[in-house]
């Protein structure tokens, strides 16, 4: 007897086409698993929420379109909480994934919630206060609550294990991927780009939103430190791309302070078209976060050829693996004196990119949807079990 496919839904409202910081992150980790799942789980009958007006077309899965403006977060969290459970009903679906930290409090299917990181438990200073509340509130609820986790790194399992006591054994860790186009180009191209775009000879590149856990201000302060042990530095720039987040007022304090108005770049929002050219045009890529639930700018990075330095601290190491040089993101001595080692020794970039383009490798999205899909299953299997009981 043939069995119907089992229906799972996909809270997708967090997908984004705009050129901000909400486009970048959770945004592109929605994309890629709408446009990788269906191949990974052809057995599945899938529907993703998508927000309103998005032109977003993923081949294999049905596409919801939410009638509320929810890029913003009062009317997305209306949605969440109110209008999904009427669609999760109405479709009659066996399991529905929160891809963005949380699932309605009213559930009326089983539910898989994907957890990005927990900064603002380990990190509130860095939240507005009604965001913190809710995010502490409705997270810790939705991971309690879901059939199963799905946690992008050992260091983000670990948090939820320890914050929010969910037991290891329903937390799947699922690291993300790395697009194919980010990968090396023909030197002759980049510096095409270089002067198209009009980027210096040679700069330190650091790719995110301009948000206090990127740890910016020490990166300037290491900066300035690096182009006064250098010889010959005059052209050395700093690029800081990346749309405005909030609390970014001290990082163009710091550049005043330490008097690098020239030296130091803010071209903003990056398009997608152009980041792997951004990559590949930097001298070295850094990337000294106080918190990052994954990093996937350090994998982009290594998978265009770009030495990579990093933070020492949360899932960095495990993105990183050998391939980077790890820095205490509390020391802008630290920072400073690596930024010189990398700038200053030609051997050692080169040693970096062979080793990054290798350790980017490791990680596919083909592979994050065959495990998410696997997950789904597991959680299904679960449902099934206790059906039967």
């Amino acid at each position: 007897m043939h069995t119907a496919a089992a229906r799972i839904g996909i809270n997708a409202q967090l997908l984004s086409g705009a050129n901000s910081y909400r486009s970048a992150g959770v945004s592109g980790y929605i994309r890629q698993l709408l446009l990788h799942l269906p191949a990974a789980a052809p057995d599945l009958d899938l529907t993703a929420f998508s927000p309103a007006g998005s032109v977003a077309d993923f081949s294999g899965i049905a596409l919801e379109h939410s009638r509320l403006q929810t890029g913003r977060p009062a009317q997305r969290i209306l949605w969440e909480q109110a209008l999904l459970p009427l669609s999760v009903r109405r479709r009659s679906l066996d399991l529905l994934h929160g891809a963005v930290n949380v699932t309605p409090l009213f559930g009326l299917c089983p539910t898989v919630v994907t957890i990005h990181d927990l900064s603002f438990m380990r990190y509130p200073q860095a939240f507005p206060a009604m965001q913190r509340t809710y995010l502490r509130s409705q997270v810790r609820r939705s991971a309690r609550r879901a059939r199963h986790v799905i946690a992008v790194s050992r260091a983000t399992r670990d948090d939820i294990v320890a914050l929010f006591g969910v037991p290891p054994q329903r937390i799947a860790v699922v690291y993300n991927g790395v697009d194919d186009v980010f990968k090396p180009a023909e030197p002759d191209l980049v510096e095409a780009f270089r002067r198209e775009r009009e980027l210096p000879p040679r700069f330190v590149l650091h790719l995110g939103t301009l948000e206090p856990r990127k740890n910016l201000v020490r990166l300037v302060q290491a900066f300035a430190q690096a182009r006064q042990r250098l010889p010959g530095s005059d052209d050395l720039k700093l690029v800081l791309a990346g749309g405005k987040g909030w609390d970014y007022d001290d990082i163009f304090a710091a550049v005043e302070r330490e008097r690098l108005q020239e030296q130091v770049i803010f071209p903003g929002y990056i398009a997608d078209a152009d980041l792997p050219w951004l990559y590949r045009a930097a001298t070295v890529f850094a990337y000294p976060s106080l918190l990052e639930g994954f990093g996937l700018p350090v994998l982009e990075a290594m998978a265009c050829g770009t030495p990579v330095i990093t933070s020492s601290v949360s899932s960095l190491p495990e993105v990183a693996g050998d391939a980077a040089l790890l820095i205490d993101p509390a020391s802008v001595d630290a920072l400073a004196g690596t930024l010189v080692r990398v700038l200053s020794d030609a051997a050692l970039a080169s040693e970096m990119r062979a080793k990054g383009l290798l350790q980017a490798g490791r990680f596919s999205w083909q592979r994050t949807a065959s495990q998410t899909a696997d997950v789904y299953r597991a959680a299904l299997g679960m449902a099934a079990n206790r059906r039967a009981a």
